[in-house]
């Protein structure tokens, strides 16, 4: 397995467009004064050097720091056990659960030390978490509106979600593909993500959120629902907007 530091590395070079560099100081919501950097014109192109978090990653914490300010006291459910994110909240928040999806280990059972967990059947008791946080996630899990409830399920009354997933300007949610009877069946050509653990263009994209993600949490339970976009171009032109539902 490489290294953080290797990872980084070879991060910034497949990213890296030289027609977009750019750079300039800024105050970090994750680490303090330090340099963004933008390698390519994408979210995740655009990155700070000191704790390598993404313009999705900064525009999600940022976020969080002002919607839920006594976060730090609280109980969290981040559904990622590494990267800028992760390092964030388990130095900031001593209440911290984490979590990744293994295919080959039962949820709720550990890997190599990481807690493994189905985002559509968590193994929590009900209102375990004040908040829950993730980035990237939902738009790979093939049963969104289970996870949805899920997450509803396990936050406290008053608990609130925040989290990114890739946002189109449609204000209708595309399925790109649906689970039946155990098997993928594709309703457009598979798009690929990558992450950590499986590599490159190897998760499955199973729809293109847009801007009714809103109804989605709702109807799983969420009291209010949102997309906050304060952080849409914020950092040297990149940034997401990021969701937040409270229980």
């Amino acid at each position: 397995m490489l290294s953080e530091t290797a990872h980084r590395v070879r991060s910034a070079v497949s990213l890296l467009r030289p027609g977009a560099l750019a750079a300039r100081p800024f105050a970090c919501p994750i680490c303090g004064p330090s340099l963004l950097v933008r390698l390519s014109r994408q979210p995740i192109g655009v990155r700070c050097v000191r704790c390598a978090g993404s313009a999705i990653t900064l525009a999600l914490v940022a976020v969080l720091k002002s919607v839920r300010p006594g976060f730090r006291d609280e109980a969290l459910y981040e559904l990622s056990a590494r990267g800028p994110l992760y390092d964030f909240l388990r130095r900031e928040a001593p209440r911290l659960t984490a979590s990744e999806y293994f295919e080959d280990t039962p949820p709720g059972a550990p890997r190599g030390g990481v807690l493994c967990q189905d985002i559509r059947r968590l193994t929590f008791p009900d209102g375990s978490f004040d908040v829950c946080t993730s980035t990237e996630v939902f738009e790979h899990v093939a049963d969104d509106r289970a996870g949805f409830r899920e997450i509803r399920r396990v936050l406290r009354e008053g608990g609130c979600t925040v989290f990114t997933v890739p946002l189109s300007a449609s204000p209708v949610t595309v399925e790109r593909a649906a689970e039946k009877d155990g098997r993928i069946e594709h309703l457009l050509p598979p798009e690929y993500h990558g992450d950590r653990i499986r590599g490159q263009g190897r998760v499955l994209v199973f729809r293109d959120y847009g801007a009714d993600i809103t109804g989605r949490l709702r109807a799983a339970g969420f009291t209010e629902a949102a997309i906050d976009r304060r952080y849409e171009t914020a950092f040297l032109g990149q940034g997401c907007g990021v969701i937040v539902a409270r229980a």
